[in-house]
């Protein structure tokens, strides 16, 4: 916590784990620009990979690191050093674990995905994050949050004529076109599939909009933003067409659906036995995961991978930020036997 690590100058914190893992015999480590990854190399038949990024979102002014009692208060408690800090625990004193083990300490999580070194590390160096599964520390509140839903954006831009607002029957509003688009949206019923157990629910969402071109002038066009959260028995591809197919009642030939952004979503993933024993032994709750996080680059390559930090992710990002010793002590133990435990 003491060792400031704001996305971008995460290379102090990278050294810190360095430096604390490369003594450790039974580790190998290798640090790919500020990203450190260190393994065992035992010869188990089944690998998981413990992965956390290391930086932060930028603090508040006056933020500071305290420990009041069994709760630490600070930038990043929750999101995640608590979790890096069970991960660096883990790796020193599990000499022998039932399966091998990955520990990954990535950075620049908070910002663009060009920045992210998971993806980096996938991409130059994907041997390092070969497994069976993946843990990833986000903040839960102890829970086990499975696989993730994809997110996509699209714009939507219908179109008009141009007319002066005192003869407007001379042209085509459309803003006034957006309203049956908005209709659709309004009304959408979304699907709420269960999969391992988990139910996802998928969502459609008008996000921003913008038109207009004087306050005496009919616009002749208009644009809206649409957000669509995809549950993850559906392909990129598949979610596409669905939403294309819900707007094309209010749209006309020359109107336009462009797709601008889709990271994909992840399976869950619990029928895997590392993962359905880490359910079954650590009594934790099970939930699927609503948002987007990292675990869909695990499955992106095939590897199924849950979320499970200590702290209360309602309070990342937040003046408030801070992490109780009875959540740490929970998924340390919980992970412990993980990998303690033969399957």
């Amino acid at each position: 916590m003491a060792i400031p690590s704001v996305s971008h100058e995460e290379a102090a914190l990278a050294s810190y784990v360095e430096d604390a893992l490369r003594p450790v015999p039974w580790l190998t480590v290798e640090r790919v620009g500020d990203n450190v990854v260190a393994r065992t190399e035992l010869g188990r038949p089944s690998r998981v990979v413990l992965g956390g990024h290391l930086d932060t979102v930028p603090g508040l002014d006056g933020m500071q690191s305290v420990v009041d009692g069994d709760v630490l208060h600070g930038l990043g408690a929750a999101d995640m050093k608590g979790g890096l800090a069970i991960y660096l625990d883990l790796a020193r004193s599990v000499s022998e674990p039932a399966c091998d083990v990955t520990y990954v300490f990535y950075a620049g999580e908070e910002v663009d995905a060009r920045f992210n070194g998971l993806a980096h590390l996938f991409a130059e160096r994907p041997e390092l994050l070969a497994a069976d599964v993946a843990i990833l520390g986000e903040p839960t509140d102890g829970w086990i949050e499975a696989g993730c839903q994809g997110t996509m954006r699209f714009e939507v831009t219908v179109t008009g004529a141009r007319a002066h607002t005192a003869r407007p029957w001379m042209g085509v509003n459309a803003v006034h076109r957006l309203g049956r688009v908005l209709d659709l949206l309004d009304g959408y019923e979304a699907r709420r599939p269960v999969i391992d157990g988990c139910e996802f629910r998928e969502a459609l969402q008008a996000v921003r909009v913008e038109g207009g071109v004087a306050n005496n002038v009919v616009p002749d066009r208009a644009t809206l933003i649409v957000n669509h959260r995809v549950a993850p028995d559906r392909t990129l591809e598949e979610a596409e067409a669905h939403v294309r197919s819900v707007l094309a009642p209010a749209l006309g030939d020359d109107d336009e659906v462009r797709l601008l952004a889709a990271d994909p979503p992840a399976i869950p993933g619990l029928d895997r036995p590392l993962l359905r024993g880490l359910v079954e032994r650590s009594g934790l709750d099970v939930r699927a995961k609503l948002g987007w996080t990292d675990v869909a680059r695990f499955a992106e390559h095939g590897i199924p991978a849950v979320n499970l930090g200590p702290g209360d992710p309602t309070l990342a990002h937040t003046a408030g930020e801070r992490v109780e010793r009875a959540a740490l002590d929970a998924v340390h133990a919980a992970l412990l036997d993980l990998l303690t435990t033969t399957t």
